[in-house]
């Protein structure tokens, strides 16, 4: 393997491009599942973690709304929050915010200086180098250190047990998402072996708040928070009567929690309103736990979340939305989002997927409801499956299917296919997403400008 080339970082500081290229660089060195790396790399930096308190997040899907929706409730009620997800759609620096600031040049020049100081020392003692999602969560650990946060929403990479952000001690609350297939090479191969990686993220007398889940999933996690001595709370579901006077919508969605909180939720697509509730009964742990945190703050919270690609609606008339469902639950989900929103509607599909995904169940689950599918390859990416290849994995499914030469080719030609009336859907690997927000942005400033 390459090796980063060695600085004196006590003298000399990396500029943002260094940095960046340095990050790309540790891409080599992959997904190591395991916490001897990471736990030598923090001892060195001073253990940054245990000065912490955190919210730690695991689970399949909806990770990422979960810990938006608290990011808005606790900035209401003036926690000074951090919060550390992957990957992110457009920016990398917003994989570390401090309340909805993402981490500014200086302090990523100047963090990850020093930690890559550490990295080669580790190195140069014949020690194996830090991975890239290892050193960026000691960074996010440095840097919320260092903004001087309350509190940390912490999002893991991937599992949960060996994952790198598990680092960290007992957390305040340790939130599980929905668990479904993902990951199987590391994580097993049934939603029990799953679900107890996930379930990693527990320990010893800590809170923990999870997602209603499959039977045999559910049935781990208890068992967990029994060795634990952990204390379980179920989120509430639309079918159990906690959540009701449900109003689904594209342009906005609300329900009543508890018989006491009209909630109005901005992201859409029907799986927000339990993502929602999840987050709610997190703040009411919290609240359990000493934090003031208002009913008019949580709903002023959810009420202005925002997240990207989670069934998001970019433009109308077609409507063009785009998703990041990238596995085959989130693709569930996606479906009866698109049958129970846009049924009988025209939709065109611009699919790009990873090759390392389950792209088959993917394409299964969702190819019958599009008239016309564009496939693209996501850039720069070398996991990426190559549009011609996707096309001819969908064309087992669906007759009426192109490969674009480009993202901005498949959005003209998802034009060209759809009327007003129609559904334009981007979909698939987060990692192409923020390239057709670009695009769009772009064709509404031209359209705007009257060209």
């Amino acid at each position: 393997m390459e090796k980063p080339e060695r600085k004196d970082c006590e003298q000399i500081k990396m500029n943002e491009k260094e940095v960046f290229s340095y990050i790309e660089l540790l891409q080599q060195y992959g997904s190591v599942p395991g916490l001897d790396s990471i736990r030598e790399l923090c001892a060195r930096l001073g253990n940054p973690q245990d000065s912490l308190v955190f919210i730690h997040v695991a689970g399949t899907n909806g990770k990422g709304s979960v810990t938006a929706y608290l990011t808005g409730v606790l900035m209401e009620a003036g926690v000074k929050v951090g919060r550390y997800n992957s990957p992110t759609i457009r920016d990398w620096k917003e994989r570390i915010m401090v309340g909805r600031q993402k981490i500014a040049k200086e302090p990523l020049c100047r963090l990850m200086s020093r930690i890559r100081k550490v990295c080669d020392e580790m190195a140069g003692e014949g020690l194996p180098h830090p991975t890239s999602f290892e050193v960026e969560t000691v960074l996010g650990f440095l840097y919320f250190l260092e903004k001087g946060c309350d509190l940390v929403i912490l999002e893991t990479g991937m599992g949960g047990a060996l994952d790198a952000t598990n680092i960290i001690g007992s957390p305040k609350v340790a939130v599980l998402t929905s668990i479904s297939m993902d990951h199987m090479a590391f994580l097993g191969d049934t939603l029990p072996e799953i679900a107890a990686q996930k379930a990693g993220i527990i320990k010893e007398g800590c809170q923990v708040v999870t997602m209603p889940q499959e039977p045999a999933c559910l049935r781990v996690i208890q068992e967990v928070c029994r060795q634990k001595h952990a204390n379980l709370t179920v989120a509430p579901e639309v079918c159990d009567g906690k959540i009701d006077r449900v109003r689904y919508g594209v342009e906005k969605q609300s329900f009543r929690y508890k018989k006491r909180l009209q909630i109005e939720v901005p992201l859409i697509g029907t799986f927000q309103i339990e993502n929602a509730g999840l987050a709610i009964t997190v703040c009411e742990v919290l609240q359990s736990l000493g934090y003031a945190i208002s009913d008019a703050q949580i709903q002023n919270g959810i009420k202005n979340t925002v997240w990207h690609a989670r069934f998001e609606v970019l433009s109308k008339k077609p409507y063009f939305i785009i998703d990041g469902a990238h596995n085959e639950d989130a693709a569930r989900k996606l479906a009866q989002s698109l049958e129970f929103y846009f049924t009988n509607k025209k939709i065109v599909f611009i699919m790009g997927i990873l090759k390392d995904k389950e792209y088959e169940k993917i394409i299964r689950l969702t190819a019958p409801l599009a008239e016309s599918i564009i496939t693209v390859k996501t850039p720069d990416n070398p996991r990426a499956m190559d549009a011609y290849e996707l096309a001819k994995e969908v064309a087992r499914f669906h007759p009426k299917v192109t490969a674009a030469g480009s993202i901005e080719e498949a959005v003209e030609m998802s034009y060209l296919l759809a009327d007003q009336g129609s559904v334009i859907l981007a979909f698939g690997s987060l990692s192409y997403l923020g390239r057709v927000m670009d695009i769009m942005e772009k064709r509404k400033k031209t359209k705007r400008n009257g060209r």
